[in-house]
């Protein structure tokens, strides 16, 4: 089965303020077997969001009437779409910003369009939900439960909602408890092979894992650092065998 077969229905936004800019992605991402509309500004882009509900965004920064971190912004407050930032020289603190608001990811212009393809698939390959090997709840503590049919946490009681990446790199971890992961094993089963090297994005995402499940992100239970290696997720099972029958 072919890349084009695989996304031919995924309704991708461009969010760009150039037309001419905007010509040439629509007619890349249809050649890739994609839908694509466009929005040549960020209120026009809120408005396609809200009424077509696209499988991704392609979202510019620099957009005539709004920052294109607003954008993200309002996105994340409303619906949950994968969004890819397009910035021109951006600052690392940008990028950062961004994944921080929520992007799942960035490209800078000007940009190879077969690698635009790429990393369009990669997302959209990542951010649909795994099928959970191990089912039902797992309970880490009495702190922590995960609900892998759910796709959520419970920390003391209370759901937590988790998003498409943050759920699959917490997969990894509960799925293999007490074993060092490497930086570049999470990456190229979370991310693609693609992202083998991008620590930063990960360690973001752990960021994100601990401010959500931890007790106290700053001195983490469940997931520990190796520097230099991985991450390590806490063995559960040990305090499950320790338990009087």
């Amino acid at each position: 089965m072919s890349d084009a077969k695989d996304f031919r229905n995924r309704r991708i936004l461009v969010v760009e303020d150039e037309p001419h800019m905007l010509d040439l992605i629509r007619i890349t991402l249809e050649g890739a077997g994609f839908e694509v509309s466009g929005a040549v500004s960020g209120q026009e882009g809120l408005e396609r969001i809200r009424d077509e509900i696209p499988d991704l965004v392609l979202l510019d920064l620099n957009l005539p009437d709004v920052s294109g971190f607003e954008v993200l912004r309002e996105i994340r407050g409303t619906v949950q779409v994968p969004v890819i930032m397009v910035t021109v020289q951006a600052s690392e603190e940008d990028k950062v910003l961004g994944l921080e608001l929520g992007a799942d990811d960035y490209i800078g212009k000007p940009f190879n369009h077969r690698e635009l393809v790429s990393r369009i698939k990669a997302v959209l390959r990542r951010t649909e939900m795994p099928a959970p090997v191990t089912r039902g709840a797992v309970k880490i503590d009495e702190h922590l439960s995960v609900d892998l049919d759910r796709r959520e946490a419970i920390v003391e009681g209370e759901k937590v909602h988790l998003r498409p990446t943050e759920f699959k790199l917490l997969y990894q971890f509960i799925n293999h408890p007490g074993r060092l992961l490497t930086h570049e094993t999470l990456l190229t089963r979370v991310w693609g092979p693609e992202y083998r090297d991008d620590t930063q994005i990960l360690r973001l995402y752990v960021t994100y894992l601990r401010k959500k499940l931890e007790p106290d992100p700053a001195h983490p239970r469940y997931i520990a650092n190796e520097r230099g290696l991985g991450y390590r997720f806490r063995d559960y099972r040990k305090a499950e065998s320790a338990e009087p029958a």
